[in-house]
């Protein structure tokens, strides 16, 4: 069915994420060959209709100035819409953040228990409850790590949550010291027992340089404990896959390499050999170390 632009229902658009360089391409596309794959709304009378699915379609066709878009109307109780269109989605999926807008919204408007929106998503109250916390315990500001992906979602629930619960301050103030390098989530749990163990001058020394704290605290733990050597090198590890997923990150983002300087071309090119160089370094050590891995 074809319908205007002006008869759609965004209510739901605060609980998607907006992705500029994707939306960008699909301007693009939309300009190019049209709309090709139709929205999906719920009637709600009065010839105005609930957007489900699609908000960057129509976002896209909105700054092509057209007037008109074609849908596909589903015969659902409103929930129910929500929740299969949930489960029907196959491409760019929720982020944890995203699934807890998403409860939050079906709990509060729709007086939907946590016990049954667990059951409902096949999942268990704890894993509702996690969800919900993000965005009931934490605050505004790391929200925004969380969806940028600066701050990944299961070091924020398991460190910095409990932290919110017990004193905001304190956990806006870690949730800092955290975004100065990519640590596991284990070494996340450890900076947050030694802020909590710390005095306010030594609080004062992990805000500053949180990963020379937490080679103080491997130290002081000694061989037996987070100093011993195989561990350590496996924590590195952890580090090294988690700064390369925020790299790939930032190129999908929208860094675009082909587009810069010559000069900020060949910085990159530079530091890609160096990374490169080092990390086949650090594999074929590796290998020789354990060659049945």
């Amino acid at each position: 069915m074809e319908l205007e632009l002006h008869q759609i229902d965004l209510r739901y658009e605060h609980l998607r994420r907006h992705n500029p360089p994707l939306e960008r391409q699909l301007v693009a596309s939309l300009a190019d060959g049209g709309q090709k794959v139709p929205v999906v709304v719920l009637a709600l009378g009065q010839d105005r209709y609930l957007l489900l699915d699609g908000y960057k379609r129509f976002r896209a066709l909105r700054r092509l100035k057209r007037d008109t878009l074609q849908a596909t109307l589903w015969d659902l109780e409103e929930a129910d819409a929500l929740l299969l269109e949930r489960m029907m989605r196959s491409s760019d999926p929720d982020s944890p953040l995203e699934q807890a807008w998403f409860l939050r919204e079906l709990r509060d408007r729709f007086r939907i228990l946590p016990e049954e929106l667990a059951r409902r998503f096949d999942r268990t109250p704890s894993w509702v409850s996690r969800r919900l916390a993000l965005v009931e315990e934490l605050p505004t500001e790391v929200q925004e790590h969380v969806l940028l992906g600066r701050l990944p979602a299961h070091t924020a629930m398991k460190v910095l949550v409990p932290l919110a619960r017990a004193n905001l301050r304190d956990c806006i103030r870690l949730c800092d010291a955290l975004l100065k390098a990519p640590f596991t989530t284990r070494e996340a749990v450890a900076l947050k027992a030694g802020w909590q163990q710390s005095s306010a001058e030594a609080r004062e020394r992990l805000l500053v340089d949180p990963v020379l704290f937490l080679r103080s605290l491997r130290a002081l733990a000694g061989p037996e404990g987070m100093g011993d050597l195989f561990h350590l090198w496996l924590e590195d590890l952890g580090t090294l896959a988690a700064v390369a997923r925020r790299a790939k990150l930032h190129l999908r983002q929208g860094a675009l390499l082909t587009r810069r300087s010559p000069a900020d071309a060949q910085e990159a090119s530079t530091a890609l050999r160096q990374a490169a160089s080092d990390c086949q370094a650090l594999f074929q050590r590796s290998d020789r170390e354990l060659p049945h891995a």
